[in-house]
């Protein structure tokens, strides 16, 4: 059985993560964090005390952490000290705290990855392939909406498409975000030639499968040496 702990366990994604992870008998919950001050320190969550001290990832095997770039940032520490294996989800990322994720991967396992869905994954390998045999008569733009609450735009996962495309096409592309209602994520990519246009999307009808892809990481993550890691690798098994 994996211990766990969470992240911003009251949270959008970490309320989630708590309750189908506590339907899952590969998982023991240990840890539910959140920041200081939020009222809810001290209230149980399912059979646990909610708790604002990050000391308490000595008590996972596992700790998963889909919360803010700050919040992430201060739990790096606490997960490295305590040399727990880590699933990270946070995006908006700086240039800064993500040398501190591959820092902490040189003495941690570390599955880092800006969208954990498992269709999403299987694009990230799919689009560069369309885009080389498309060839570079064809134009590429990518646009994405979120819930109006999501503060990093573009999204965490336009970017990645736009990095993984650009490596290919050696071009700029074009990316455009929208934030309205609760649309949980919504990502196209257009891909438009002369006479005729090709778009593949894809849209996150709820959270869990993010949820579900954060779990199945936490299972493969485990045992594994330190390194950085991506869904990539968990989903090759």
């Amino acid at each position: 059985m994996i211990k766990l702990g969470i992240a911003g366990a009251c949270g959008r994604m970490g309320k989630r993560i708590f309750e189908l992870a506590s339907g899952d008998k590969d998982f023991e919950l240990t840890l539910a964090l959140e920041k200081k001050g939020t009222p809810l320190i001290g209230k149980e969550l399912g059979k646990l005390k909610i708790s604002s001290t990050a000391d308490g990832i000595f008590l996972t095997d596992v700790f998963i952490d889909f919360t803010t770039p700050e919040a992430t940032e201060a739990n790096l520490a606490y997960v490295a000290k305590y040399k727990k294996a880590l699933v990270l989800g946070t995006t908006g990322l700086s240039d800064q705290q993500m040398k501190k994720v591959q820092d902490i991967s040189k003495v941690i396992p570390v599955v880092y990855s800006v969208n954990m869905s498992v269709g999403m994954n299987v694009l990230f390998e799919l689009l560069p392939e369309i885009a080389k045999r498309l060839g570079p008569d064809y134009s590429i733009e990518i646009s994405e909406a979120h819930h109006k609450a999501k503060k990093d735009a573009p999204s965490g996962t336009a970017k990645k498409i736009k990095q993984i495309l650009a490596e290919v096409t050696k071009k700029e592309i074009p990316t455009h975000a929208i934030r309205l209602g609760d649309i949980v994520g919504d990502h196209t990519v257009i891909f438009c030639g002369n006479s005729e246009r090709i778009e593949i999307k894809h849209q996150a009808h709820s959270r869990d499968l993010f949820v579900l892809g954060a779990l199945k990481a936490a299972k493969w993550v485990k045992d594994k040496p330190a390194g950085l890691y991506n869904m990539q690798d968990v989903l090759k098994g």
